[in-house]
């Protein structure tokens, strides 16, 4: 009928305080909050004894303090020269968080919470990256940082501009009350669990747990990564089926050898499964809500160990 949920609306507009806190809008209003409530980054969240109702009120209509927040999960970063952007905890690289593509790094990082232009410095050959480590990586987290690596340097820092921040709720990213009216409208309630946190828990060996992130994130070299990435190849077709071309989703879910496998092994189970196409959703949905936590780990090892045998 047209009626808006008074409720989101509210939040809505509520959250333009914050969009305008983290924008480059200047103002006296905005000195007044950063001088009292700055903790060092842009994105400023959480609620203190000492904050105000307002203050405390607006971090909740975001959803910050212990978590992510429906706010922070839509806000990404075009890359200036690194003073605002949280290399680990905000979005500049894609579509995700470091801190989410990569758990174990951001568990055994040194200083967690410095910003991207902190992370490196300025030579006569330009910026060079910089990691520090509370320990000495094993042999298979050495691949996981070179895998960040060559992620991270696809990025070109520029010390004379600013950082620019981008609001994904809207194709111009441009914030609105609308755009976050629409977005808080269509947002699941909760926070939606992420993807790889789960993988990190799951109860299997390290090396299998390695080879299936690279198969969520789309690293492994199939034909489409290649062909992407300037190599030549004789042939782009997949050599199970040799009815579509080889991609991550195809060979794991598409392919009818795939799907076979997977028959097979949902009815060896005893499970009814729909199985979505995406890669991602699929495992996360890989899930039995009257297990337990530590039961749905081992099953989440189960899922990894189809992929692996695939």
């Amino acid at each position: 009928m047209g009626v808006k949920d008074i409720k989101k609306f509210n939040r809505a507009l509520l959250t333009k305080w914050k969009w305008r806190m983290m924008s480059e809008e200047k103002g006296k209003w905005k000195e007044i909050l950063v001088s009292k409530y700055y903790n060092g980054t842009v994105s400023i969240q959480g609620c203190g004894k000492n904050h105000s109702w307002w203050w405390s009120d607006l971090g909740k209509v975001c959803e910050e303090g212990e978590g992510e927040g429906w706010f922070r999960n839509h806000v990404s970063w075009k890359v200036g020269n690194g003073d605002k952007i949280m290399f680990w905890e905000d979005t500049w690289l894609g579509n995700n968080k470091l801190k989410f593509m990569f758990p174990r790094l951001y568990t055994i990082y040194l200083e967690q919470g410095k910003m991207v232009g902190e992370v490196g410095s300025w030579g006569e050959l330009g910026w060079s990256w910089r990691l520090g480590w509370r320990r000495t990586r094993f042999e298979w987290e050495n691949s996981v940082e070179e895998e960040m690596m060559n992620l991270i340097t696809r990025k070109t820092l520029n010390k004379d501009s600013e950082d620019i921040i981008e609001w994904n709720g809207d194709p111009k990213g441009v914030f609105s009350v609308k755009s976050a009216y629409l977005t808080l409208f269509n947002y699941p309630n909760g926070s939606s669990p992420n993807v790889f946190p789960l993988l990190w828990q799951a109860k299997v060996v390290p090396k299998d747990v390695c080879t299936t992130w690279r198969v969520l994130i789309g690293r492994l070299p199939t034909y489409d990564n290649l062909i992407r990435r300037g190599l030549a190849v004789n042939s782009s077709v997949c050599v199970f089926c040799n009815g579509a071309e080889e991609s991550a989703q195809h060979i794991f879910l598409t392919c009818l050898c795939a799907q076979r496998i997977w028959v097979l092994c949902l009815r060896w189970m005893g499970i009814v499964f729909v199985q979505h196409r995406d890669l991602l959703v699929h495992f996360e949905s890989f899930h039995l809500p009257h297990l337990t936590n530590k039961h749905n780990q081992v099953w989440k090892g189960l899922w990894i160990a189809i992929i692996r045998s695939i």
